[in-house]
């Protein structure tokens, strides 16, 4: 079964030859694309608001990546003053 739709083909399709005329603006700032990434990227973005079918987004993991070490690192520094006091109080 296909993951993206004949829809999204066609956007992406469409944003990659405005990509190499030179047409292809990016959304908040205009402007001009020139990296084939993120013309696929635009492309997929304009297919999921047309209500193709794309898959969703996978941003989350990057995030919950670092989210996870920095907790693991404050986490041993809580550990070793805790030690720290509880060998003083001694």
């Amino acid at each position: 079964m296909a993951r993206y739709g004949k829809k999204a083909t066609k956007k992406v399709e469409k944003a990659m030859r405005e990509r190499k005329r030179g047409t292809l603006k990016s959304g908040r700032s205009g402007k001009k694309v020139t990296s084939r990434k993120q013309a696929i990227a635009i492309g997929l973005s304009e297919a999921r608001a047309a209500g193709a079918k794309v898959p969703k987004k996978s941003s989350s993991k990057k995030s919950s990546s670092k989210k996870g070490s920095s907790k693991k690192s404050s986490s041993s520094k809580k550990s070793s003053s805790s030690r720290k006091r509880a060998s003083a109080k001694k």
